[in-house]
């Protein structure tokens, strides 16, 4: 359809600064930015007052799954996301062997839609088919490629599946994912070694890596990120960079990867908007443990002696060993839990704090993606500094969910809030960024380093991605513990053309695709 956006401070996604012009929409592609004569036989919307921009895109996403349940994206479209790049962290929908060991490798994973492909090639088609609201690109997530060649393995990779792996990824990319990603915090990617690491990232154009430790240790993993970032000779995005043990280690992650850059390699960061880490609790388990059908999981959790050996196992919720950071998310499950830190619990049931989780999984064992928890983790100067640093995009770390529907009932922090917390906190709060370089960090950089050269701008010929909202009004309403709230302040979403949010309402009507490289 034909669409005129008139009269809209518009910014064009490049950190230029507004101007009040109008924006031309024509067969899903900008047909104009300036002054533009009346068309009789477009639609006008009049953006007096309200900011026009580039389609927000999400440079770290984890929507690989809930976009399947619920192609609508209604957290994300409410805050003017229209791309979203999935497969981060080394999580994702592909490559899949054995579903039943690949769920603990996809986020928001539910028996309601069982896997019904293996290959990247099929999971693409079978999200086009679902007809997403938003442009969706995929990173070939690390950890199902070992999950398909090793299992839940806790041992570097053999010469021979090394090699597999490698045809897994090619494969991948070949079908259209835009790079590569790891999680090297998590149980089934921890054995992963840098040489292996390396063997792999060489054959992506794009590496993004969740570090190997993100407490005591986060600066050693950045420099071991940078040093298998410049011998596979890749683009290199540090994922989340900021640790999560002081503003001082934070300083020396930002300076390695400063260092690096200043030695000519192609390298930045992205961050999560929230003051805490989210995963599920059965991040505490070993690889090993994880691997386990139901029936020997039990016989495991129940056996003291398997106890002592899950024990040394050093997991993402670890917190720097201090439990008291770790919180129980609402969960009828545990009711009596909710809310509550992981110390307190094991103080009343008189445990040590991994005996209560051990148990608290085994009173869960049948739907152990809905027993999460949040750590907290980072300050508000952390925050501060990260942002401000030009080399920072922010990135949601969360999924697209919706307030009714399948996803009514689901949570991951973030997703509700990540885009619109980003704009108050730094253009209006803080005044940190000016609203052109916010939204440059919000559409044209993640653009530019992920590599889409036709989205994430407002120029002629570019795709349709437009947003139109309030910049004094655009605003998150979603907190910790009740999250799924609709951001505020977004008034129009365009994408590919296809007008999805408008007034404030959707619209029905969805336009996003699977963009393949």
């Amino acid at each position: 359809m034909k669409l005129v956006i008139r009269n809209g401070t518009v910014y064009d996604g490049t950190g230029a600064a507004g101007r009040v012009t109008d924006v031309a929409i024509d067969d899903g592609r900008i047909a104009g930015v300036g002054q533009l004569e009346l068309e009789l036989e477009a639609e006008e919307i009049d953006a007096a007052g309200l900011a026009v921009a580039p389609g927000f895109i999400d440079i770290h996403s984890h929507s690989d799954y809930t976009l399947l349940l619920d192609p609508r994206a209604v957290s994300a479209i409410h805050q003017g996301v229209t791309t979203e790049v999935v497969g981060n962290c080394g999580f994702g929908c592909f490559p899949i062997r054995d579903a039943g060991v690949a769920r603990r490798a996809i986020y928001g994973y539910s028996d309601e839609l069982p896997v019904t492909w293996s290959s990247a090639g099929e999971y693409f088609d079978v999200l086009d088919a679902a007809k997403p609201a938003v442009n969706v690109l995929s990173l070939v997530p690390n950890g199902q490629l070992r999950i398909a060649a090793l299992g839940v393995a806790d041992r570097p990779a053999a010469a021979r599946e090394l090699a597999e792996m490698q045809a897994l990824l090619r494969e991948s990319l070949d079908a259209g994912a835009w790079g590569y990603s790891t999680g090297l915090e998590y149980a089934q990617e921890q054995a992963a070694t840098e040489d292996e690491l390396t063997a792999l990232a060489t054959h992506a154009p794009f590496y993004a890596t969740h570090t190997r430790r993100r407490d005591d240790g986060a600066a050693d993993a950045v420099a071991e990120a940078i040093r298998t970032g410049d011998r596979a000779g890749v683009r290199l995005q540090v994922s989340h960079l900021v640790p999560r043990n002081g503003i001082e280690e934070s300083r020396r992650c930002v300076a390695l990867v400063e260092s690096a850059r200043d030695r000519g390699q192609d390298v930045a960061f992205d961050m999560h908007t929230r003051t805490f880490g989210l995963t599920n609790l059965y991040a505490a388990l070993p690889a090993w443990a994880l691997a386990a059908e139901r029936d020997e999981l039990v016989r495991i959790l129940r056996d003291p002696v398997k106890r002592d050996e899950m024990r040394p196992h050093r997991s993402i919720l670890s917190a720097g060993n201090d439990w008291s950071r770790v919180v129980l998310l609402d969960t009828d499950i545990w009711p009596e839990y909710a809310r509550r830190d992981l110390a307190s619990i094991a103080a009343e049931r008189s445990q040590e704090p991994l005996d209560a989780v051990y148990d608290l999984l085994l009173g869960g064992l049948d739907e152990l993606e809905r027993l999460m928890v949040i750590i907290h983790a980072y300050s508000e100067d952390q925050q501060r500094e990260a942002f401000a640093h030009p080399l920072c995009m922010p990135g949601s770390d969360a999924t697209t969910l919706a307030p009714d529907g399948r996803l009514a009932q689901t949570f991951f922090h973030g997703a509700y809030t990540w885009a619109a917390w980003f704009w108050r906190f730094m253009v209006r709060d803080e005044q940190l960024l000016t609203p052109a370089d916010a939204i440059h960090r919000l559409t044209g950089q993640p653009a530019e380093r992920i590599g889409l050269s036709d989205r994430g701008v407002l120029r002629e010929g570019a795709r349709a991605d437009v947003v139109v909202f309030d910049p004094a009004r655009f605003v998150e309403r979603g907190t910790v513990y009740e999250p799924n709230q609709l951001a505020e302040g977004m008034r129009h979403v365009v994408v590919n053309g296809v007008p999805t949010l408008r007034d404030g309402r959707l619209t029905g009507d969805r336009g996003g695709v699977v963009v393949r490289r």
